[in-house]
């Protein structure tokens, strides 16, 4: 008979304050060493991994599921709000080569999501869903709904971020010194402006329900992007999200899906980091063939179509095109917003495309 494995859930035994508590300073000790590092989102996946921490090793906290779907239906806000018109603009002027880039990389990791799902121990949707390239958070919130096990699909996801946002930095660097480039400074607590604070508030009540009662597949964040996005970009509703009420919101999606992580799951993280790995480098490469064929065909700055076609990291992806003077930002964000946009709107008919050739 085989041994139990060694038990190593203590945080159980402790009042549940006690695990907030330790949550909480872990979170922070881990959010403030990736912000130190400038690597992207890391009011996110700090306290994503402190709470991996935490939930292997037996915590019995949750986030509560009202401050889930709240911190769900703002981040469709901020969604909502990234889409401007001078990016659509651009996307209409040059829809035909922004629209086959986009094909071509959600093809690339379709068929990647695809290839490393036969193997053990990533198999069915979960590896397509982490596979989608960009919308790093929308992906893990909607996989769930879908089949996918978004424990595993926010490993992939933020692994991905992770890697592309440093390649790009690094790349950058033989283009454009960005040593002294720092990212934008936060204002954590802005002067409010009532107007377009109420109107986020709003659409992410109202955005929420109607996604709820319409059964929307992760209905509290997409009924947010949907609503927010026409009511900001065709009727110019503004929209307001300070600092803290975005942090707060990342830290509670963090928490959320750490907190569900086993040892087991977590050991089973870890063995299909190979194939994770892979797959990412291989889509990264593909993403950087594009560039270079976008480049010689297009004349385009070498720099801005790599930006441009690299696959996820909109963050990291931003501040660096912003350092220098040669890159198009427009182009870049325009070329990265798309994506995200056919990622949300094609990647759960895709995935469930793809996931039924995955079954045996």
């Amino acid at each position: 008979m085989e041994a139990p494995a060694p038990r190593l859930q203590r945080l159980e035994r402790l009042h549940s304050g006690v695990q907030w508590t330790v949550l909480l300073l872990i979170s922070l000790l881990f959010a403030g060493a990736l912000e130190m590092a400038h690597l992207p989102a890391a009011l996110l996946i700090g306290p994503m991994l402190a709470a991996i921490i935490a939930g292997a090793n037996g915590a019995t906290v949750r986030v509560p599921r009202l401050g889930f779907w709240g911190a769900q239906a703002v981040v469709g806000c901020l969604v909502a709000s990234s889409i401007s018109p001078d990016i659509v603009s651009t996307f209409v002027d040059d829809w035909p080569l922004f629209t086959g880039v986009v094909v071509a990389t959600l093809a690339a990791s379709s068929f990647l999501g695809w290839f490393i799902s036969r193997f053990e121990p990533l198999r069915g949707p979960t590896a397509v869903w982490g596979s989608a390239p960009g919308g790093a958070t929308a992906m893990v919130l909607m996989a769930g709904a879908f089949g996918a096990d978004a424990r595993l699909v926010a490993f992939m996801q933020y692994m991905r971020v992770i890697m592309v946002s440093i390649a790009a930095a690094f790349i950058a660097r033989l283009w454009v010194d960005t040593s002294g480039v720092e990212g934008p400074v936060h204002i954590w607590f802005p002067a409010i402006d009532w107007v377009a604070f109420g109107s986020m508030i709003a659409i992410a009540v109202v955005g929420a329900y109607l996604g709820h009662l319409l059964r929307l597949p992760s209905p509290y964040f997409l009924g947010a992007v949907i609503l927010g996005s026409v009511l900001h970009l065709g009727l110019g509703a503004p929209l307001q999200i300070p600092e803290w009420l975005l942090a707060a919101s990342y830290v509670l999606i963090g928490w959320a899906i750490g907190l569900n992580f086993t040892s087991s799951i977590l050991r089973h993280a870890v063995r299909a980091l190979p194939q994770i790995v892979g797959s990412i480098v291989a889509l990264m490469a593909f993403c950087g063939g594009l560039a270079m064929l976008i480049s010689y065909e297009l004349g385009v700055d070498p720099l801005t179509a790599y930006l441009a076609t690299s696959p996820g990291g909109l963050d990291s992806v931003a501040i660096i095109a912003a350092a220098s003077d040669s890159v198009d930002i427009s182009f870049v964000m325009a070329l990265q917003s798309a994506r995200l946009l056919f990622v949300l709107a094609l990647g759960p008919s895709l995935a469930r495309l793809v996931s039924r050739w995955t079954k045996p």
